[in-house]
């Protein structure tokens, strides 16, 4: 695929540069509570604009209807990408419509605008071919070429994804170009020991990944909701933790196959339980006992994996020369289970090997907790992208920047 190198190089002064973001921040209220994924665009953003690009900067937040939803307006994304920028961003209050093209048509070289939430529009997210390109043909007026930069959206084959690219000069941008270089070092000549954690609520969402890491990965870490799953399928008594039921037999499959190709499938061994889930608006203190994983009482839940776990994931992430981490170990987002998460975070800060924390849930943990992002090889902006990546399916998104 092109990058946004070979556009620079052929001058973009003055012209209409359309780049997919992913600006889809958590909100409290119109508060962000984590600007991670408005940062990792600023690279691409700044450079075209110290080129003299008209910028159009585009992205979704959340899951409106397709139709206007005060609730998930990007204008706090554009008021925060304008202070890290250091400059003026305006602000089209509709996708194509009148304000996105008066917006637009107002910029001058080196300015940059935001255009209102995409899924506001029912052509972005449309399953109908047609009404998906006639939006992409509304935004491709909008501009004279595109790049690519979000990540956290490639998976999709939605109209700014997949079939706007195809209407115009296409690029990838600095994030995508660096979310595939690192993707490559976790599929193509790996070095080892290489060892995937691996948590989150379900274990659905991660059944197709687990499929292709048992034949690639040296050690597989099960935690968070979806380690409950496996416990069960090891005949153990899970309370009232989050299971699927309907996903043991799948899972005692998944654990003969990895004992039969040698890969070392480790869960927990003790757990943090209660008989209630805890209040994560007020965090005030929960009552919980630490018990085995195999002694886990019939009217209580695990919430996070015990401290003997905790020592035992990092004992097994400590000699990894790749690590690839995807999932909190518990509901990180209460002071009283953040342990399991802190302790696999701590143990790639201190892992010699190459580090990847796959996005999602375990981005948010990462900065959630206080860690240096910079401590971390490399900390991903699409936690489903990566996934789907590793599973070995193809992309919508990056298929269209490789025609």
């Amino acid at each position: 695929m092109k990058t946004i190198d070979e556009l620079l190089a052929d001058g973009v002064d003055g012209k209409r540069v359309f780049v997919r973001a992913d600006l889809n921040v958590p909100l409290d209220g119109g508060t962000i509570t984590d600007d991670g994924r408005i940062r990792a665009v600023l690279p691409t953003v700044k450079a075209l604009a110290d080129a003299g690009a008209k910028v159009v900067v585009a992205s979704h937040l959340g899951r409106p209807k397709g139709a206007p939803d005060p609730a998930f307006s990007l204008a706090p994304a554009a008021a925060r990408l304008g202070e890290l920028l250091g400059r003026d961003v305006a602000f089209a209050t509709d996708t194509v419509g009148e304000s996105a093209q008066a917006t637009v048509a107002g910029l001058t070289g080196g300015q940059v605008a935001v255009l209102e939430n995409l899924r506001f529009n029912a052509g972005e997210t449309a399953k109908d071919d047609a009404e998906r390109a006639a939006f992409a043909e509304q935004l491709a007026a909008l501009a004279d070429a595109y790049v690519g930069d979000g990540f956290g959206a490639v998976h999709r084959k939605h109209a700014s994804v997949f079939d706007l690219p195809k209407r115009l000069p296409h690029y990838a941008g600095y994030l995508i170009a660096t979310e595939v270089g690192v993707l490559k070092q976790l599929t193509e000549d790996v070095k080892r020991p290489y060892v995937v954690a691996l948590g989150g609520a379900k274990v659905s969402d991660k059944l197709a990944v687990i499929d292709q890491l048992l034949g690639k990965a040296d050690r597989l870490l099960i935690g968070g909701g979806m380690a409950y799953t496996f416990l069960k399928a090891k005949g153990y008594e899970v309370g009232i933790s989050l299971l699927q039921e309907d996903q043991v037999p799948v899972v005692q499959e998944y654990m003969e196959r990895a004992e039969k190709n040698g890969v070392e499938l480790v869960l927990p061994v003790d757990v943090l339980v209660a008989t209630e889930f805890p209040d994560l608006k007020t965090k005030a203190p929960a009552t919980f006992t630490t018990v085995d994983a195999d002694a886990i009482p019939a009217d209580q839940e695990g919430l996070d994996i015990g401290p003997k776990t905790r020592e035992l994931y990092a004992s097994k992430l400590a000699d990894a020369a790749t690590v690839f981490w995807n999932g909190p170990m518990g509901v990180f987002e209460h002071p009283d289970y953040a342990g399991g998460t802190r302790a696999v975070a701590q143990a790639l800060v201190e892992a010699d090997g190459f580090t990847v924390v796959g996005g999602g849930d375990s981005a948010a943990a990462v900065r959630t907790l206080g860690f240096d992002e910079n401590a971390f090889g490399h900390i991903s902006t699409g936690g489903g992208a990566s996934l789907e990546y590793l599973e070995g399916k193809t992309l919508p998104g990056l298929a269209a920047l490789e025609d």
